[in-house]
């Protein structure tokens, strides 16, 4: 199913059975934010104790330079630049989903308060079971996901409408934060002060042994994403519009909303409750592509894109103090929410 939109398009033929319809400007803007992270990679690979050129970067990630130079890049750096375009672009890619879906700009994870049923689930993990890695994904994610289905639960009537999913989203958000608070007031003095750092949302210390999980995971929603292609563009139109053209309304969206929160959980489980980057990323890309809905692959390369960055400022503006990436991404939707109400007041 496609909708033509007047829009110019490129029409890609992989095999003689299949087809692919994409628009030229979103996929203009995609390839320009997808170059711009991995310049901003670049240079938070050559950035830091250890300072090298942009070409000497290259070099490294080529398997040629120093020795030293392959070790600072390959193994120390370029797991946390992989992680920071991955995650981004998974947040990016979730915050899409649920904006489409609830058709309202504000309809994002964080807003909704998946991330904060993630962080429940890190505290509840840390106080039964300890903090591993894995113990600290698995609660993550499946709090994300209880928390999705309370909210999803509790919103429903005869169906689920995105102003009333936003609603109870904030709702069970606000309840959530605070058993969080009374989580870390009962945990011992070490344990406390390790979730309250995982709750910033930072990418220091993550290597290797992240990546792959994430990547995996990641990759595994993307192709679950494909094979469901424009139904999403189908649902912003309506339930009624979409039932018309055909979509079983309740259960594509159901499928899409697993999606969009199993994508959030994965970020969050890898580097904690990074805010505003799901948020923000599909709006900007909107306002480049102007697309008249929210397109999924601009909506990525703009959360990969901002992740990126908000690292390397993190790593950087305070050298060498390192900040949780989430304290960037926070400051820059507080900008980011000013800029939306002062061009609101101004309509």
């Amino acid at each position: 199913m496609s909708i033509d939109f007047g829009r110019r398009v490129v029409v890609l033929r992989p095999t003689r059975h299949t087809s692919a319809r994409i628009s030229l400007k979103p996929l203009l803007v995609t390839v320009a934010l997808t170059l711009a992270a991995l310049a901003v990679g670049v240079l938070a690979l050559g950035t830091g104790e250890f300072t090298l050129s942009p070409a000497q970067v290259v070099e490294a990630l080529a398997g040629e330079g120093t020795r030293a130079a392959r070790l600072v890049v390959v193994e120390w750096r370029l797991p946390r630049v992989l992680l920071a375009l991955i995650l981004g672009a998974a947040l990016g890619l979730s915050g899409a989903i649920f904006q489409a879906l609830t058709r309202n700009p504000l309809g994002s994870p964080d807003v909704i308060g998946f991330n904060t049923g993630a962080y429940t689930g890190v505290l509840i993990v840390t106080v039964l079971m300890g903090n591993g890695y894995y113990l600290l994904a698995g609660g993550a994610l499946v709090g994300g996901l209880a928390t999705a289905a309370v909210v999803y639960l509790l919103a429903f009537s005869r169906g689920v409408q995105g102003f009333r999913l936003i609603i109870v989203g904030i709702a069970v958000s606000a309840m959530l934060a605070s058993a969080n608070q009374w989580f870390i007031t009962t945990m011992d003095l070490q344990a406390a002060y390790a979730a309250a750092l995982w709750g910033q949302g930072s990418l220091n210390g993550l290597g290797w042994a992240q990546v792959t999980p994430a990547a995996v995971a990641v990759g595994a929603l993307c192709l679950a994403l494909l094979l469901y292609g424009p139904r999403l563009a189908v649902l912003e139109m309506g339930e009624d519009a979409a039932a018309a053209l055909g979509v079983r309304v309740q259960p594509v969206r159901l499928a899409y909303l697993v999606i969009g929160v199993a994508l959030t959980a994965v970020a969050t489980a890898t580097a904690g409750p990074v805010s505003f980057v799901a948020l923000a990323a599909p709006q900007l890309a909107q306002r480049l592509t102007r697309t008249p809905g929210i397109a999924l692959l601009p909506s990525a390369a703009m959360g990969a894109f901002l992740l990126m960055l908000s690292d390397w400022l993190a790593q950087r503006v305070f050298a060498p103090t390192q900040l949780p990436v989430g304290v960037v991404t926070v400051a820059v939707g507080g900008l980011y929410f000013v800029w939306l109400l002062i061009r609101q007041a101004r309509r």
